[in-house]
């Protein structure tokens, strides 16, 4: 193996004549801001001056420490970095830069004279984007550094149109949503407050169920949104993480098949319902397989008509338990399914379904919490089977 010190001997860029001198404009006409993290003097200023000369803002640090400091400071659209320097080298730097918010998404080229393949797993796992073996020729670099920023440009307007959408979904269905059934509420209850004396029994019965049905509605939105924004406090805390996984369901069957025939029952269709449940244990609470079942089994009932199946099954092996629900409705298109999204509701207005669009996001954020899987089968008019795998609770 060479030594540190042969390897700094000459530079490891190859100069290609046939480069083209014309300086590189980004597409947003904004000058792009480049860290270059390398202890070779000699390599690093002649990366600086083809970045620059490329039209890009360029920033240089001579160690890792620095690098660090400077990428907090300066917060650079990309980051190259050598993977053998002094005391800090690129993985220690890449390490510390993914571990902090403020440059935790900061695209990072790790670059080595001597990759191997353990090396750039090693690195990839620590959150590298690329790697540049030297040497290379400036060519090579432009090539890396360009993809590397239109990617990040990519993921950027793809997450701001995701935001825009959720604004939108937001601002056009929660005010409705909330205010429906608020309305109801507010109206009967005026009504039974200065007209009582002229109402018949049989009228504020009337009006009292249907403020009893409007109050639980509303307490079902504000329910789903409160355990949405909690899964999301959840998964961004891993200690938190571990202490919901220890929770158990020790006789799942018996939640499940006594969630889905409230759910039959609330919906008229109890003769729709088939259930075929596995014993076992799950390592989920009790609270959160309801409310996977109660959204699932909401779903598959409110988007499927009267007179057509819905079937719950169970089953238990060492590796997983799995719940299926599966119902003849509506059903999703696959695009539909790769958008399930907090908010987002499909065919709103053609169907007019009531809710926020948050059932499937909040089992989907359970079952990843609790270390499983979810799956979407559908099809247009043909029905939709959703599976739950969770992971069974280890003897005691």
């Amino acid at each position: 193996m060479p030594s540190r010190a042969s390897c700094a001997s000459k530079p490891r860029i190859k100069v290609d004549k046939n480069e083209s001198s014309g300086v590189f404009l980004p597409d947003d006409e904004t000058m792009k801001k480049i860290l270059v993290i390398d202890d070779e003097v000699e390599l690093r200023e002649m990366m600086v001056a083809a970045l620059k000369h490329r039209g890009f803002e360029v920033v240089e640090a001579t160690n890792g420490d620095t690098g660090v400091e400077l990428a907090r400071t300066e917060t650079p659209d990309l980051i190259l970095c050598d993977v053998h320097m002094g005391d800090m080298d690129g993985y220690r730097t890449l390490s510390l830069l993914r571990s902090q918010p403020s440059t935790n998404s900061i695209p990072f080229i790790l670059m080595t004279g001597m990759a191997d393949n353990e090396g750039m797993r090693h690195g990839m796992e620590l959150g590298a984007d690329d790697y540049l073996s030297k040497p290379f020729t400036i060519q090579v670099l432009y090539a890396a550094v360009e993809v590397r920023l239109k990617k990040a440009e990519n993921l950027r307007d793809e997450a701001e149109k995701k935001l825009t959408d959720l604004r939108e979904n937001i601002s056009l269905m929660l005010p409705h949503e909330l205010r429906t059934p608020l309305n109801g509420i507010l109206a009967y209850g005026e009504i039974l407050s200065t007209d009582a004396r002229t109402l018949k029994p049989a009228e504020i019965a009337e009006m009292g169920q249907t403020i009893h049905e409007s109050g639980k509605r509303l307490e079902r939105l504000i329910e789903n949104f409160l355990i949405y924004t909690q899964i999301e406090i959840l998964a961004a805390d891993s200690q938190q993480a571990v202490a919901l996984r220890a929770k158990r369901t020790q006789h799942p069957e018996k939640l499940i098949e006594a969630r889905a025939r409230q759910q039959a029952q609330a919906a008229a269709r109890p003769g729709d319902l088939s259930v075929e449940l596995a014993g076992g244990s799950i390592a989920i609470s009790e609270e959160h397989l309801a409310k996977i079942i109660d959204e699932l089994l909401g779903n598959a009932f409110k988007f499927s008509k009267t007179g057509t199946p819905i079937r719950v099954t169970l089953s238990v092996s060492p590796k997983f338990a799995t719940l299926t629900i599966s119902d003849r409705g509506r059903g999703f298109s696959a695009e539909q399914i790769a958008k399930v999204g907090a908010y987002i509701q499909f065919g709103r207005k053609l169907h007019e379904q009531q809710g926020l669009g948050l059932g499937l996001v909040i089992v989907k954020g359970l079952t990843e919490l609790h270390a499983g899987e979810l799956a979407i089968q559908s099809a247009p008019r043909e029905g939709t089977t959703v599976t739950v795998k969770l992971p069974p609770a280890p003897a005691a």
